[in-house]
């Protein structure tokens, strides 16, 4: 009876309704004041803002016509090397000769273009269909270079054309010469195989290590030129390498992405 009648008494009394009621420290509101700041600031960057991604990728210097492996038409053992690696030669140059159960056969190229490798030795025997070199297509010295960068096949929808590509190349030191610039001439939407890849560039290896994460799309990346660097390219440095470069030339390109604004990405 007694918590009875103390619970009635307290129904019964006025609330202290003119008394101040305190809703939050001056710390507090000074912690709530830069949290609406910083919320604002984000939402305006959001709107506004954008993010610049960048998609590194393998590749090589090439020529755009790429190379072709060329295949020995006859079987027999090789007596003779006709031609140096590095050496340009003409169309239907003779290159090595064989000799057979007819007789002696020369080997000859089937494209004008740039000796690369020269698989075969005096001495060795072939069968017919056995690779014996790998010569780039070029009609002369002065074919302008190119890269080509395999990306991933799920990443070339995101390479725009004309993005800005920074290339470091194997056989330039980047911390002393820079890296090498670029734009992005074109994009490959179909994924290429091993065997596409080792047909364009003549190389075997090269197709198996283009090839290792899975099937990549080809970027064609044209090079900035520049007629006051040695190696007639514009690099990251004033002067860049003291020297050319040459094609099969390994290289590693960082592509900058579209720029996207960060409220797209919550947007479904």
């Amino acid at each position: 009876m007694q918590f009875r009648q103390q619970a009635l008494s307290k129904l019964q009394s006025p609330e202290q309704l003119d008394l101040p009621v305190r809703f939050a420290r001056p710390q507090g509101l000074l912690v709530l004041c830069v949290t609406v700041l910083v919320m604002a600031a984000a939402c305006f960057w959001a709107v506004t803002g954008s993010v610049t991604g960048t998609l590194d990728a393998p590749g090589i210097l090439t020529h755009a016509r790429g190379s072709y492996i060329l295949q020995s038409p006859v079987a027999g053992q090789i007596t003779e090397v006709l031609a140096d690696e590095g050496e340009t030669l003409p169309r239907d140059s003779p290159l090595l000769k064989v000799r057979t159960d007819r007789g002696e056969r020369v080997v000859r190229t089937i494209n004008a273009g740039r000796l690369t490798s020269v698989t075969a030795t005096i001495g060795a025997v072939v069968t017919t269909g056995a690779d014996v070199a790998s010569v780039e297509r070029i009609d002369g010295a002065d074919d302008p270079l190119v890269v080509l960068l395999y990306v991933p096949g799920s990443s070339a929808a995101s390479v725009p054309v004309g993005a800005s590509v920074d290339l470091t190349v194997q056989s330039v030191p980047a911390q002393q010469y820079g890296v090498l610039r670029g734009k992005v001439a074109a994009v490959g939407r179909a994924a290429q195989t091993q065997q596409q890849i080792t047909r364009f560039l003549g190389d075997a290896q090269l197709g198996e290590q283009f090839s290792r994460h899975g099937r990549p799309s080809a970027v064609l990346v044209k090079l900035e030129r520049s007629d006051s660097t040695k190696s007639g390219f514009r690099w990251s440095s004033a002067d860049g390498p003291p020297y050319a470069i040459g094609s099969m030339t390994l290289a590693t390109g960082s592509v900058r992405l579209a720029d996207q604004r960060p409220i797209d990405w919550l947007l479904p």
